[in-house]
C-alpha cells in the first residue's frame, strides 16, 4: 500500500475505505435502478396499450358471440314475440359494439393492427346488414325467408366477423408475449449484471478491507509482541517508531514507557535492598520489644491471678455473712411467731380455765339436782309405804330412782374432783406458759440483736468485696492494656516480618526485569541513599527499650534490660512472631473470668 496511505490516521484510512465500498455499492444501486426503471417501464408500456388494446378487442368478441347467438334464435324461433323480447338487448349491444369499436379504433397505433381493423370495420357492416335483415323479416313473419337469409348470409358474415376479430385479439397476444419476453429477457440481463455488480463489489470490498486491516493489524502485532516482552520482564527491546499514525503514536508512548520503567525499575530494585535491610533492623527491635510487653504481661497476669483468688475470698464472706444475716432474720422471724404462739397459748389456757371453773359450777348443780331427786324419792318410798299393797310397785321405782340419784351424786363427785384437778393443772400451765412468754420476749430481743450485728457484718463485707473489685478492675484494665499493648507489639512484628519478607519478594520481583548496563549505572547512587538511611534505624529502635517497662511500676514484675537482652539473642536470625504469639494467647485467656457483670451481686 502507498505510504501516504499507510501515514494517514486510523479514522481516515477507515473513511476511505468505508467510501470506497460506499461508492462501489451506489454504483451498484444506480446500475440496478436503472435496469428497474426499463423492466417498469415496459411493463407499463405493455399495460398502457397491448393489454388495454385486448381487453376491448375480447369485450367486443363476447358481444359479437351473443349477438349472433341472439339473431339465430330469433331468425329460428316461430313465436312473433321473441323480437321483441331481444329488443331491448339486442339495442345495447349495438351501442356497446359501437362504443368499443371507437375506443378500439383510438388504441391502434400500428398499420398492421390499423388496416385489420379497417377489416373488421367492412366485415361488421355486411353483419350488421345481414342481421337488420333477419329482423325485417320476422317483423313481417316471414319466418322462412328469415331463416334463408340466416343460413345464406348471416352466417358466413358473422364466421367472418368473429374470424377477423379473433385474427385481432391473436396479434394483440402476440404482442403482449413479444413483450413479456422483452421484459424477461431484460430481468434475465439485469440480474446478470447485478450479480456480476455485486461480486465485484464484494470482491473490491474483501481487497479493500483485508489492505486497511493490514495496514492496522500489523502495527498493533508489533506493538503487542512489543509490549508482551516488556510484561515478560525484557526492557532492552527495541522498539522502532516510523510512522505518524495513531499505531505509529501507540509505539511512541510505548518506547516513552519503556524507558520510564526502566528508571522505575532501576529505583525500585535498589530502594527494596534497602527497605528489606531497614525492616531487618526493624523486626529484631520488635522482637525485643515484644520479649519485654510479654514479661509485663505475665508480670500482669498473676497480679489478675491473685486479685481473683482475693476477690473470691472476700465475695465468699461475703456471702457468708449475708446467708448468716438471713438466717438470722428467719430466726428472729420464728422466735416472734414463736412468741405470738405462746402468747395465743396463754390466752387459751386461761380459757379452759374459765370453761374449767363453769363446768364445776355445772357438776355442783347436777350434784344439787342429784341431793333433791334422793330427797324425792325418799319421799316417794314413805308414801308407797304409807299406801300399802297399792304403793308397793310405786315404792320399787321410787327405789330405783333413789339408787340412780345416789350413783349421779357420785359421778358427779367423782367429776368434780376431776374438774378441780384439771383447774389446778391448767393453773400450773398458766402460770408455765407465762414464764414461756416471757423467756420468748426474752429469746426475741437477742435475735434481733444479733441480726442487726449480722447485718453491719454483711455491709462491712459488700464495701471490703466493692473494695476488692474496684482494685481487681484496676488489676484488670492494666492486663487489658498491657495485652494490647502486648497484641500491637505483635501486630509490628507481624507488620515489620511481613515488610521485610515483602521487600525480599519486592527485590525478587524487580529482579526478572533485564536493564541495560547504563540503566543499572546510573540507579546506583539512589540505590545506595535508602541502604544508608536504613543502617541507623536499628539504633534508634534500640534506644527506647528500657521504655519496655511502661505500665510495670514494680521492679519485680520485669526482668532487667540486659536479662531481656540475653533471653533474645537468637531473634535476627528467626522471626519472633510464632514464640511471641504464645503469651497473647495466655493473657487473653483470663477476660471472660474477669467480667464486671460478676461484681453486681455485691
Amino acid at each position: 500500500m502507498p505510504n501516504f496511505v499507510t501515514n494517514l490516521s486510523t479514522a481516515k484510512r477507515l473513511g476511505l475505505g468505508f467510501a470506497l465500498v460506499l461508492i462501489l455499492s451506489l454504483i451498484s444501486i444506480v446500475m440496478g435502478l436503472s435496469r428497474l426503471s426499463s423492466v417498469a417501464q415496459a411493463t407499463q408500456e405493455m399495460v398502457a396499450s397491448p393489454v388495454q388494446t385486448e381487453r376491448v378487442v375480447s369485450d367486443w368478441y363476447r358481444n359479437i358471440h351473443t349477438g349472433v347467438r341472439r339473431t339465430g334464435a330469433i331468425a329460428k324461433s316461430s313465436d312473433p314475440s321473441v323480437a321483441a323480447y331481444f329488443a331491448e338487448d339486442q339495442a345495447a349491444s349495438s351501442k356497446s359494439s359501437a362504443e368499443l369499436q371507437k375506443a378500439l379504433e383510438e388504441l391502434l397505433t400500428t398499420d398492421k393492427e390499423k388496416a385489420l381493423f379497417a377489416e373488421i370495420g367492412a366485415q361488421r357492416k355486411i353483419y350488421v346488414a345481414a342481421r337488420d335483415e333477419i329482423l325485417a323479416l320476422k317483423k313481417e313473419e316471414k319466418t322462412e325467408e328469415a331463416g334463408k337469409v340466416l343460413d345464406e348470409k348471416f352466417v358466413p358474415a358473422s364466421k367472418a366477423y368473429i374470424a377477423k376479430v379473433e385474427a385481432l385479439v391473436k396479434q394483440q397476444r402476440d404482442e403482449i408475449d413479444t413483450v413479456a419476453k422483452d421484459i424477461q429477457a431484460n430481468y434475465s440481463a439485469s440480474r446478470s449484471l447485478m450479480l456480476a455488480l455485486g461480486v465485484v463489489s464484494i470482491a473490491l470490498s474483501t481487497l479493500i478491507a483485508w489492505l486497511l486491516s493490514g495496514t492496522i493489524t500489523r502495527p498493533l502485532a508489533q506493538a503487542t509482541a512489543v509490549a508482551r516482552q516488556v510484561a515478560s520482564g525484557d526492557l532492552t527491546a527495541h522498539i522502532p517508531n516510523d510512522r505518524t499514525d495513531e499505531v505509529g503514536q501507540l509505539l511512541s508512548s510505548l518506547h516513552d514507557m519503556q524507558v520510564s520503567l526502566v528508571r522505575v525499575v532501576a529505583n525500585v530494585r535498589s530502594g527494596s535492598e534497602g527497605v528489606a535491610t531497614a525492616s531487618a533492623e526493624i523486626a529484631q527491635g520488635n522482637d525485643d520489644l515484644s520479649a519485654r510487653t510479654e514479661s509485663q504481661a505475665s508480670a500482669l497476669e498473676q497480679t489478675a491471678a491473685s486479685m481473683e483468688e482475693l476477690s473470691s475470698t472476700v465475695k465468699q464472706n461475703a456471702d457468708n455473712a449475708r446467708q448468716a444475716n438471713q438466717l438470722a432474720m428467719s430466726a428472729s422471724t420464728v422466735a416472734i411467731q414463736g412468741g405470738d404462739v405462746v402468747t395465743q397459748v396463754v390466752e387459751t389456757m386461761k380459757g379452759i380455765n374459765d370453761s374449767s371453773k363453769k363446768i364445776s359450777d355445772i357438776i355442783s348443780v347436777i350434784d344439787g339436782i342429784a341431793f333433791q331427786t334422793n330427797i324425792l324419792a325418799l319421799n316417794a318410798a314413805v308414801e308407797a309405804a304409807r299406801a300399802g299393797e297399792q304403793g308397793r310397785g310405786f315404792a320399787v321405782v321410787a327405789s330405783e330412782v333413789r339408787n340412780l340419784a345416789g350413783r349421779s351424786a357420785e359421778a358427779a363427785k367423782e367429776i368434780k374432783n376431776l374438774i378441780n384437778a384439771s383447774v389446778e393443772r391448767v393453773a400450773q400451765g398458766t402460770a408455765q406458759v407465762d414464764q414461756a412468754g416471757v423467756t420468748m420476749t426474752e429469746v426475741v430481743s437477742s435475735i434481733r440483736r444479733v441480726t442487726d450485728i449480722m447485718g453491719e457484718i454483711s455491709a462491712a463485707s459488700n464495701e471490703q468485696s466493692l473494695g476488692v473489685a474496684q482494685v481487681g478492675e484496676a488489676v484488670t484494665q492494666m492486663d487489658q492494656a498491657t495485652q494490647q499493648n502486648a497484641a500491637l507489639v505483635e501486630e509490628m512484628a507481624a507488620a515489620a516480618n511481613g515488610l521485610r519478607n515483602q521487600a525480599q519478594d519486592l527485590v525478587q520481583v524487580v529482579a526478572v526485569f533485564k536493564l541495560d548496563g547504563s540503566a543499572v549505572q546510573q540507579a546506583a547512587p539512589a540505590a545506595r541513599a535508602p541502604v544508608r538511611a536504613a543502617v541507623p534505624a536499628p539504633q534508634r529502635a534500640a534506644a527506647p527499650r528500657p521504655a519496655a517497662k511502661i505500665g510495670a511500676p514494680r521492679a519485680a514484675a520485669v526482668p532487667k534490660p540486659a536479662a531481656i537482652a540475653a533471653r533474645v539473642p537468637a531473634a535476627p536470625a528467626k522471626p519472633a512472631t510464632k514464640p511471641a504469639a504464645k503469651p497473647v494467647a495466655k493473657l487473653s485467656a483470663p477476660k471472660p473470668a474477669i467480667n464486671e457483670d460478676d461484681w453486681t451481686s455485691f
